[in-house]
């Protein structure tokens, strides 16, 4: 498990101090209820770091139009999107991250039918918001995720959970996602936090 989404960015200072603590991916989130909300481009959007841009429940226009703008690699989308409508979104030339809250059981017939659509999955903690609740599930859970979709693992992830992110072992586990419990505010992460992190979780 090497890989690293840092999700919820949105101030130009902190995306550029983010890039350089490591992160592989970051997150956009285009969502008007989110406190995280970007409602504008920043003035620095990262180069190294991939740009996924999150969803819920939006149109394919509104969808194509933020992917055109803010040149992003990755479409995750964390409402109750079709397998259709992930395999829609994906021709048009974007990966595409389907997200799925898992409780205190796995259901592989939740996911099933999206297998092929989407090129990757992100396990969130079952809330009844869309977006993410700061809280963890029982990651032993997904020893019943028997799927060919490489995912990664999300939900209340700290800074202390980098050993136990270590010891937990699935073949199609690629990475994690983080957020809230790294902040400073909505949106601004702490920057020696997420290094150290980043950091323990890749030694």
């Amino acid at each position: 498990m090497k890989l690293v989404k840092v999700c919820g960015m949105r101030e130009a200072a902190n995306i550029l101090e983010i890039e350089q603590a490591g992160a592989d991916w970051m997150g956009f989130i285009f969502y008007p209820e989110s406190p995280r909300f970007v409602h504008e481009v920043p003035d620095y959007l990262p180069r190294k770091s991939k740009r996924a841009g999150v969803f819920v429940n939006a149109s394919k226009e509104k969808i194509c139009e933020t992917v055109s703008l803010f040149e992003l690699d990755l479409v995750q989308l964390h409402g109750n999107e079709s397998p259709g409508f992930c395999e829609n979104i994906r021709r048009s030339g974007v990966k595409v991250i389907k997200s799925f809250r898992v409780g205190d059981e796995f259901k592989e017939e939740e996911v099933e039918p999206y297998h092929g659509k989407c090129d990757y999955f992100l396990f969130d903690t079952q809330t009844s918001l869309y977006g993410g609740s700061g809280e963890k599930f029982n990651w032993e859970t997904l020893s019943n995720y028997r799927g060919n979709t490489p995912f990664l693992l999300s939900g209340g992830i700290t800074l202390g959970d980098a050993e136990a992110l270590k010891a937990f072992s699935h073949p199609k586990c690629i990475g994690v996602d983080i957020n809230s419990r790294f902040e400073i505010a909505p949106s601004r992460k702490d920057v020696q936090k997420v290094k150290h992190f980043i950091s323990n979780l890749k030694t």
